[in-house]
């Protein structure tokens, strides 16, 4: 149906576009100059004038949709980024418009009206593409607007595809089958069988019944690749490369330009940009010393009890293991009984630990103890959020027990983090812990810190799993 008048379905879209840009700069016109809540008595340019501008700004406006990728096919694409691209264009958008009114003279065009136009067009170009995601979605789920995919090789990423398809109905996927050499043909995974050698290709291609080629070869087959991808291209069926590196890249890997070289970087950590660097850091010193004055009474409070309460010093040191495998002292209010640091350095502490102190118990339970750690931060041995740092006996022991372990020594540790406000804290699993500090890191923006730092006030400072 809509597969077989692509083109037409794609024009009429832009078409559509046109038309709710248009709509939105009318609407934006008569609540700007006939809405009550608006002063009429002020003379403003006829309507005319305004329209005049209309047609650039649709041309414009679209080609702002394009290099948004906003026409990108919407079968996998999820609704926040399209929502996302849809505000970015919008916005770009505007700041040209009045860039351009500006360079022009044209000081009598009212900028509220632009201001309306923008909220305006952005709530009905949304409304609009999420009835043509609904509309599309509704003739796939009647088995119309379907594509049908053949997956060339029998490795995880297949399994993976086979997995995310079946999930997703509505992305109109149908898989006819897997050609394999390896494994025998009558193979079921899930419904989907392997039907034979990836030599019986050259047999299905010329049948013209596939809109896509998915290969999913293991990595010990990818000798293959280009004779496969060469017989693809010469049939005109779209090709799709899904590779099998989850055990050797585990997770997003991101590429450079290497003058015309491309170049695959197994792990994409933002923090290694030096701008996010900066502004990460001068969030840090800024937030620290901000936190140093508003705690300060609570920290005077618990030294003057941890002092009265046990002998021994108020602020316990100890060394951890940091950005890129430095060790630093880092500082805690002390919680425990004075004892030999050989003793100390012999394991955890446990549930009703004995040489935990009551004082110290309330300071565990609350976090209240980790509060000197503010000038760790200060000093640049850690963040505010990050990974939390361990002891170098543990690092020693945990990079060759735990894959990808010692990754998380790419960024400063933290204060706070992502494991921790999951509740990831004391006893709990150490691979776990180093799952969410992974996800934090190759995640990392500086909204995803503000985020963990709020769920740290609500959710992270009272801990069952610290003691």
């Amino acid at each position: 149906m809509i597969k077989d008048n692509q083109r037409l379905f794609n024009r009429a879209h832009v078409f559509l576009d046109a038309l709710v840009i248009a709509a939105s700069y009318n609407i934006a016109y008569f609540i700007k100059f006939l809405a009550p809540w608006e002063d009429q008595s002020i003379l403003h340019l006829p309507y005319y004038m305004y329209m005049e501008a209309l047609p650039f700004l649709i041309v414009g406006y679209l080609f702002l949709y394009y290099e948004c990728n906003l026409y990108n096919s919407k079968r996998a694409s999820g609704r926040k980024q399209e929502f996302y691209n849809i505000v970015r264009a919008n916005t770009i958008g505007m700041v040209m418009f009045i860039v351009i009114l500006y360079l022009v003279r044209q000081s009598h065009f009212s900028r509220r009206m632009i201001l309306y136009f923008y909220l305006v067009n952005i709530i009905l170009e949304t409304v609009f593409r999420n009835m043509v995601r609904h509309f599309l979605r509704y003739i796939r789920r009647k088995r119309f607007n379907l594509k049908y995919v053949l997956l060339i090789g029998y490795s995880k990423a297949a399994e993976s595809y086979i997995n995310k398809v079946r999930l997703n109905p509505q992305w109109g996927y149908v898989i006819r089958g897997i050609l394999d050499d390896r494994v025998d043909a009558g193979t079921v995974y899930k419904g989907i069988k392997v039907l034979g050698k990836i030599g019986n290709l050259e047999y299905i291609l010329p049948e013209n019944k596939l809109d896509e080629i998915a290969i999913t070869l293991s990595l010990d087959e990818y000798g293959k690749l280009g004779e496969i991808v060469g017989q693809c291209e010469k049939s005109g069926v779209h090709t799709q490369f899904i590779p099998d590196y989850n055990e050797v890249i585990p997770s997003r890997p991101y590429m450079e330009d290497l003058d015309g070289l491309p170049v695959i970087n197994i792990r994409h950590v933002p923090l290694t940009n030096s701008l996010n660097m900066l502004a990460k850091r001068i969030v840090d010193i800024i937030g620290s010393a901000v936190m140093l004055v508003i705690f300060s009474p609570v920290m005077l409070i618990s030294a003057i009890v941890i002092k009265a309460t046990s002998p021994g010093p108020v602020i316990f040191k100890q060394e951890r293991v940091g950005l890129h495998n430095r060790s630093f002292q880092m500082y805690k209010f002390r919680t425990m009984e004075v004892q030999d640091p050989d003793e100390e350095e012999k394991g955890w502490t446990k549930p009703n630990d004995p040489r935990v102190t009551k004082v110290g118990k309330v300071l565990r339970r609350t976090s209240m103890d980790e509060l000197p750690q503010l000038f760790n931060i200060l000093r640049g041995d850690m963040s505010i959020v990050g990974p939390r740092p361990e002891r170098p006996q543990f690092v020693e022991k945990f990079k060759e027990e735990i894959p990808r372990y010692m990754i998380k020594h790419q960024v400063r540790p933290g204060l706070t983090g992502w494991a921790q406000v999951n509740g990831l804290r004391g006893n709990t699993s150490i691979r776990m812990r180093v799952e969410y500090d992974l996800y934090y890191i190759e995640h990392w923006t500086m909204g995803f810190d503000i985020k963990i730092m709020f769920l740290t006030i609500f959710t992270g400072l009272v801990n069952k799993n610290a003691y």
